[in-house]
């Protein structure tokens, strides 16, 4: 297998430079577009070419323009109900912002691009196959749901893209990817483009590609240069406070939790506290899920309540502050959530909250992912959650201890950034919350931490 290794600190040759024709050039000119990106510049020459590729590279580091100009330049038109390029991916968020990349640059040679994932009718993926679709991106599960009634043949395809490989490994739908590639004749271009190569991906690229060009950028842990790790000791009942003080300034936020419901009781509580936030989980209908995450990426909405699965699909500049709610479980998992911000060169935040009893895993999780940080105990209304971004913990500042060690503090004139007169917010006078209702019996703890069984992928569902 032969590779290259790239930063993308020198400099990087125009589009026209790699091959690309200047019809297509000049639509990418007049959208902002002019000089590629590492990735885009490492892997298009070989694209054109007509080689198969491997390419390991983040999210968020241009591997649409990457495999998706190659296919526009190069493949034919097709008959209908027979694509010419197929490009698989793990949800519908992301079959969504690839076509909306790839249709304005496949129109200018005539060419056709559709969607195809599971929470739209059926009927309408077939009437659309039936006019005739040269591109095809599509999520496993519907498009299994289209070769079986014979809507869909891929008898055709010249090309084929496997994109974030690693999240339709995570997410249990390579027994789904592998039918559908078992599906396609001869011996089709395939690119596969990953944030990570071993496991059930290496299987892949070992079973599926013929002699892949690899191509690997820096990953994460490497990349992220301008981005801040920050992770907060929090009292479980200012655990909401504590979040909504990080998500009131200009910053876009993107906050990561565990469940559906998890996703809607805080987005919830954030809007009755001041700070607008909306909810995105596997439960919306598809319309729905379309309006958040439009009004989230043009700012209308800048607090985004997420459930990891539902955000893997989410490709959206200039998020400021990655917030998890609910700290990850695997260091990988942390990264390529934290990878949403400090992307294209700007800078970033991700924070952490963690309560006492999560000390010992998030040591773990930071080690793992190679972040140093100590853990910096925090209460509502401390300035530094309001102004993260120049944030240097005082040198008396001691990391909490696995026992909920570390004292209190707040800012120094105890008040929140956030307006005085939002709804619900106690008095910051009154201190810390108390353990006991106000009749004196313990608090209930909703039992909200449970996995639920909507978020689990189906094995033969349509995303």
């Amino acid at each position: 297998m032969e590779g290259s290794q790239d930063s993308g600190a020198r400099s990087l040759p125009s589009f026209a430079d790699l091959g690309i024709a200047a019809p297509i050039v000049d639509r990418l000119t007049a959208d902002g577009i002019t000089e590629p990106f590492p990735i885009q510049a490492l892997t298009i020459p070989d694209a054109l070419a007509g080689r198969d590729i491997c390419g390991k590279a983040r999210t968020g580091s241009g591997k649409t323009l990457a495999f998706g100009l190659p296919i526009v330049q190069s493949i034919s038109r097709g008959a209908p109900k027979r694509p010419r390029a197929l490009i698989l991916v793990p949800t519908r968020e992301l079959a969504s912002q690839i076509v909306r990349a790839l249709g304005p640059l496949a129109h200018i040679r005539k060419l056709r691009t559709e969607s195809f994932f599971g929470g739209v009718p059926i009927n309408r993926h077939k009437r659309a196959l039936q006019y005739g679709v040269d591109i095809a991106v599509a999520t496993p599960g519907r498009l299994n749901d289209l070769l079986d009634r014979r809507d869909i043949s891929l008898e055709d395809i010249e090309t084929v893209v496997l994109d974030e490989a690693d999240q339709m490994a995570d997410m249990g739908f390579m027994p789904q990817v592998r039918q559908i590639l078992e599906r396609i004749s001869g011996t089709p271009q395939t690119m596969l483009f990953s944030a990570t190569l071993d496991g059930d991906v290496d299987k892949l690229v070992k079973q599926y590609q013929n002699s892949p060009v690899y191509h690997e950028l820096a990953d994460e842990a490497e990349s992220s240069e301008s981005m801040t790790h920050r992770f907060i000791g929090v009292q479980p009942d200012d655990k909401i406070e504590v979040t909504a003080d990080i998500s009131a300034g200009p910053e876009r936020t993107l906050i990561f939790v565990r469940t559906q419901r998890r996703a809607d009781r805080i987005a919830k509580q954030l809007t009755r506290l001041g700070v607008p936030a909306s909810a995105m989980h596997g439960g919306l209908n598809q319309g729905k899920r379309e309006r958040v995450l439009k009004a989230f990426s043009t700012s209308r909405s800048s607090v985004m309540v997420a459930t990891n699965i539902a955000a893997r699909g989410i490709h959206v500049d200039e998020i400021g502050i990655v917030l998890h709610f609910d700290p990850p479980e695997e260091a990988k998992t942390y990264l390529h959530r934290s990878g949403r911000t400090a992307r294209a060169g700007a800078d970033g935040i991700v924070v952490t909250l963690v309560l006492s009893d999560q000390v010992r895993d998030v040591h773990d999780l930071r080690r793992k992912a190679g972040v140093r940080e100590a853990i910096v105990p925090m209460s509502p209304g401390d300035e530094r959650l309001a102004d993260l971004a120049g944030w240097e913990p005082p040198l008396d500042e001691r990391p909490m201890t696995s026992n909920g060690g570390g004292q209190r503090r707040g800012g120094s004139n105890g008040q929140s950034r956030r307006p005085a007169n939002r709804g619900g917010q106690r008095n910051r006078q009154q201190g810390p919350r108390s353990p006991l209702s106000d009749q004196g019996q313990p608090r209930q703890r909703r039992d909200d931490d449970r996995f639920d069984r909507s978020e689990r992928p189906r094995a033969h569902a349509s995303v």
